[in-house]
């Protein structure tokens, strides 16, 4: 779950070839098939309302199930669960829904932005500008929707789209040959040709680049092949715009002539300004820069202000700017690109120097040789370079100072190794790239290189590997992505190793790399390692730097803050705050917020394989689990006033804790900690720390309970068990069972909980008296929940006089609240209002908002039960105000259920379906069978009131489905009554005569009385 934080970045999805949805740099699990197929005909008609029909025949095609309608409703409520701000991206509309997203939220907003642009600029007479934005489009195109396997309807809607992408690439080719390409056009023709061999326009921009590029027999060829293709599949001939190509080509005709090829600068002028005026000389400019890459990719902004810096105005001084990152993430690609768009600009000379500060096998460059170097390069005889360093650095500032010079350092070491290289003048540019950011070079601007997105990573493997082998394995793609982390390097290598054996497919190696202990090893190609690079940067290091790295890489968390480190250091927080802020600046750590740090994926796995026995793990990790036993302590003593305290602070050098004050701090935190929280319980269950894995685990369980994370929820109360019995402590033992009962209960499970409740109870029975008492109340639960109401009153009678007795009020509001629920299904309203009237008091004295909600829905259901319907909407008014979707959803849809069915017996309709979707919608995607079927029965019978039999059907037999294999009784009595209702209602009179004798038989077995049956 993520923490409340503003100026999240927006959610964005690719549909163009596949679904992909993106928040940051993380990337959404969008769920089955079914979830695919309706986000993706939401997104293909954006603002526009869809009906539930379409998506019904989106995602089944001819064969829809029976439960279709309500499978759309849960599919949606998935989504907008899954997706950040789902709620306001797809929101209900009349019969159906609508996708609400931003320009920059979707990548066929961006395809159709681009193109337009393409158009407007030509009509301006800027072709230059207009195949920009048709390289764009062209570039956001990876095959058909959902890689053609989304159905009928969304396979139409993609059909319209590659018309759209078909055009585009007509105009893009069309314009690139007015603009003089054409031989570098063959290659992409002939694969779009291949591809679409029956569109004539595609041919001619094919036999045209072919013609002017000299090869006028082969584009003849084209004619012929492509006319017999049209006779064999269609029985036509060529179009007549096509043969009269045909012809002017054969006969050499001035209008196809070729165009004037551009030179170097010519083509550096469709992106770049024109340059200044190259002065005179006889020897040509030197340029020492390696090779452009033709497949760079990505790195948009970091592009432009390269660009911007190069070609800004003199200012008076020199211009430096650096790149810094960590190893393989593409500095020197990127700064080589920009050097290679920036040459015109700086006619007297590109010069690239590697510094070698961090190669393998080589020392750092020496200041000296590396100058000596450059005043041979710009012309200087050997005998007029001094020998000594600082004449060298007079005599090049002094040269460079008379020219336009580009000078790139690459893979510096430090700022000693630089500064006497860089030159003077304000009309020199100076690009640096390095691992470590040198803040002594006083007047240079750094940017940090990070990660290629998702997004860019996909589409440099689709660059490298080409389109045919990975539009055949579009997952395997997107796999070999995530793997490769966004790291150039890894991207390059993995390629690499793929093109050098033809016969592997993409798969193979994704499985390959999928073992997490052998996948650096795999990511090494020739001399280029990943593995290599790393080692770089930490042998780089001092020892005790070195001895943190390898720590830290203990930590099982996605961030790691200064408190954190320092518990597992063994240090105070200042000193580890040096160490991170030092691993940082290296780029072995990364930090996506303000005091939160992070390994990449590759770096971590790294980490984890240089551990040295003198590290002593064991006691770091032991140091790590204390400190995070203590502060989830805290932060319990904050969210859960009035529990009772397990854990005591250690006698000496407690650790110092994250200031968590406050319901909003305390369970951002929590938030934050989730996964390292879960990891850490169950390595301290693993290595023996028996009293702080089920200390640990008590508190987390809070937490889990309140975020309604069930399922983490029961395999935490199994580990705080099993830790116990090793243990030998049966008062913890007592806990920790009643924890796992109630876990038992939330999914169902009630024999079970049955049985490890009343072992809990006769461990407590012997000397703990509270944990007898809260045994007592988890009994009286699980004995409700299977309809034994009298054994269950008499639990939670003798529990809450027990929690009266030992002084105990929080716990007393949940007995009170649970004997409410038991009253109330029993029919004894008066009983059950009294009891759910005691426990709201005690929980606004306590502070207790989410038991508050519970207690003040069971007095509004109370209130119901009366007939008091306004005293109900007024209970309910006051849980609504309370609710917070992120804390007990199931609870909170339970609340909604209800509140749409008092709505809708006070007459506001509208008010009520909307409640009563929302609620099936949250349930659906947050909730345990149990509270599904609970929501299902309320939310059935609302529609069934509405004059809607058919959907309340649908709900009280799914309801019964999931009531009855649980043993849920009341659940499933109430489930039948509402399937006799229903087939009433649909005329069906045997089979609600059937249905409403099963009911009352249950009915008649767990002594509920007349006015339970009819609430």
């Amino acid at each position: 779950m993520e923490s409340a934080v503003s100026a999240r970045p927006v959610v964005r999805f690719n549909i163009l070839g596949s679904l992909e949805g993106w928040h940051g740099q993380r990337r959404l699990r969008l769920g089955s098939p079914t979830q695919e197929r309706v986000l993706v005909t939401l997104l293909l008609e954006p603002g526009r309302m869809v009906p539930v029909p379409r998506l019904v025949a989106a995602a089944w095609d001819d064969e829809p199930p029976q439960t279709a309608g309500h499978q759309i409703r849960k599919a949606v409520a998935a989504l907008r669960t899954r997706i950040p701000g789902g709620a306001g991206l797809i929101v209900t509309d009349g019969a159906g829904y609508r996708a609400v997203l931003g320009e920059d939220q979707l990548d066929l907003h961006e395809f159709g932005r681009r193109s337009a642009e393409a158009r407007r600029a030509v009509a301006a007479g800027q072709p230059a500008e207009a195949v920009g934005h048709l390289r764009a489009c062209l570039d956001l195109w990876r095959g058909p929707v959902m890689a053609g396997a989304g159905g009928s309807v969304i396979s139409a809607a993609s059909a319209a789209l590659e018309e759209r992408h078909m055009a585009v690439a007509e105009q893009y080719f069309e314009l690139q040959l007015e603009l003089g390409q054409s031989t570098e056009l063959v290659g992409p023709l002939r694969e779009l040709v291949t591809a679409h061999p029956l569109r004539e326009t595609l041919r001619g921009r094919l036999m045209l680049a072919l013609y002017r590029g000299g090869r006028q027999a082969e584009a003849l060829e084209e004619f012929g092949r492509v006319r017999e293709l049209l006779v064999e599949e269609l029985g036509i001939d060529p179009g007549a715009e096509l043969t009269r190509l045909y012809e002017a080509i054969l006969r050499d005709s001035p209008e196809v002539a070729p165009r004037v090829p551009q030179s170097v600068a010519d083509r550096a002028a469709l992106l770049v300004p024109a340059p200044l005026d190259r002065p005179s000389e006889t020897d040509p400019a030197p340029c020492t820069l390696p090779y452009d890459l033709p497949d760079f990719t990505g790195r948009d902004e970091e592009l432009a202000r390269l660009l911007e810096v190069g070609r800004a105005p003199a200012c008076g001084c020199g211009r430096i700017v650096g790149v810094d990152g960590m190893g393989g993430s593409g500095k020197t690609t990127l700064a080589v690109h920009a050097a290679h768009l920036l040459a015109p600009d700086y006619p007297d000379g590109q010069l690239f120097v590697d510094l070698r500060g961090f190669s393998p096998g080589e020392k750092a460059q020496e200041p000296g040789a590396v100058l000596h170097s450059l005043l041979r390069t710009v012309g200087i005889p050997d005998d007029r370079i001094p020998d000594d360093l600082e004449r060298r650095t007079t005599l090049w500032r002094t040269v460079s100072a008379q020219r336009k010079l580009l000078l790139l350092l690459d893979n510096a070491a430090d700022a000693a190794q630089v500064r006497p290289l860089l030159p003077a003048s304000e009309d020199c540019l100076a690009i640096l790239t390095g691992r470590v950011r040198m803040l002594e070079l006083d007047g240079a601007e750094w940017l940090p290189l990070g990660l290629l997105s998702a997004e860019d990573s996909t589409t440099l493997l689709t660059r490298m590997l080409g389109a045919d082998r990975t539009s055949a394995e579009p997952q395997a793609v997107d796999q070999l992505a995530r793997l490769c982390c966004g790291l150039p390097l890894a991207l390059r290598i993995t390629t690499a190793r793929l093109r050098n054996r033809p016969r592997w497919t993409i798969q193979y190696l994704v499985d390959r790399l999928a073992d997490e202990t052998r996948r650096l090893r795999e990511m090494s190609a020739g001399e280029r390692s990943v593995e290599a690079t790393l080692r770089l940067s930490y042998q780089g290091m001092e020892e005790d730097r070195r001895v943190a790295f390898r720590l830290l890489g203990l930590h099982p968390g996605s961030a790691i803050d200064v408190h954190s480190a320092a518990a597992l250091l063994g240090t105070d927080v200042h000193d580890a705050e040096d160490v991170l802020e030092h691993l940082l600046d290296a780029h072995l750590l990364e930090q996506h917020e303000a005091g939160l740090y992070g390994f990449h994926d590759l770096v971590r796995t790294y980490a984890m394989s240089v551990r040295e026995a003198e590290d002593d793990e064991g006691s770091a990790v032991e140091r790590l689990v204390s400190y995070y036993t203590l502060a989830t302590d805290r932060a319990c003593e904050v969210l859960f006033p009035g529990r009772e305290r397990f854990v005591e602070p250690p006698e000496q050098d407690p650790p110092e804790l994250p200031r968590l004050d406050g319901d909003e701090r305390a369970l951002r935190w929590f938030d934050r900690e989730h996964e390292a929280l879960l990891a850490l319980v169950a390595q301290a269950g693993a290595q023996g720390l028996h009293r702080s894995a089920a200390l640990l685990a008590r508190n987390v369980l809070f937490y889990l309970d309140l975020r309604g994370h069930y399922e983490e929820f029961r395999v935490v109360g199994r580990i705080g068990v099993d830790a116990c019995r090793q243990l030998g402590d049966p008062t913890l033992l007592g806990v920790c069972l009643g924890n796992l009962a109630v876990a038992h209960w939330w999914f169902g499970d009630f024999q079970d909980g049955i049985t490890t409740a009343q072992e809990a109870l006769e461990l407590a029975a012997i000397d703990d008296r509270r944990g007898e008492a809260m045994c007592i109340d988890v009994l009286g639960m699980l004995h409700g929940a299977i309809g034994n109401f009298d054994d269950a009153r008499m639990y939670l009678i003798q529990g809450i006089a027990l929690h009266r007795e030992l002084g105990s009020p929080r716990a007393e509001a949940v007995a009170l609240a649970n004997l409410s629920t038991v009253e109330t299904w029993a029919g004894r309203y008066a009983e059950a209002a009294r009891c759910a009237a005691q426990a709201t008091e005690l929980n606004r004295r306590l502070g207790e908002r989410s038991n508050e909600i519970s207690s003040l829905t069971w007095l509004a259901l109370a209130h119901l039960g009366t007939g008091e319907d306004e005293r109900a909407r007024a209970c309910l008014a006051q849980a609504l105000e309370l609710c917070d979707e992120s804390r007990k959803p199931a609870n909170v849809a339970v609340v909604l259920a209800q509140w749409a069915r008092v709505c809708q017996r006070l007459g506001d309709m509208r008010s009520a379906a909307e409640h009563a979707e929302r609620a099936i919608d949250l349930v659906s995607a947050e909730g345990t069978a149990l509270r599904q079927a609970t929501v299902a029965n309320v939310v059935g019978l609302v529609h069934l009131r509405s004059g809607a039999p058919e959907q309340a059907m649908e709900l009280h037999r799914h309801a019964h489905d999931l009531a009855s294999r649980l043993g849920y009784r009341f659940e499933t009595a109430r489930a039948l009554h509402g399937m006799a209702e229903a087939a009433q209602a649909l005329g069906d009179e045997p089979m609600a005569r059937r249905y409403r004798v099963e009911a009352e038989e249950l009915y008649d077995a767990m002594r509920v009385t007349e006015e339970g049956r009819r609430l």
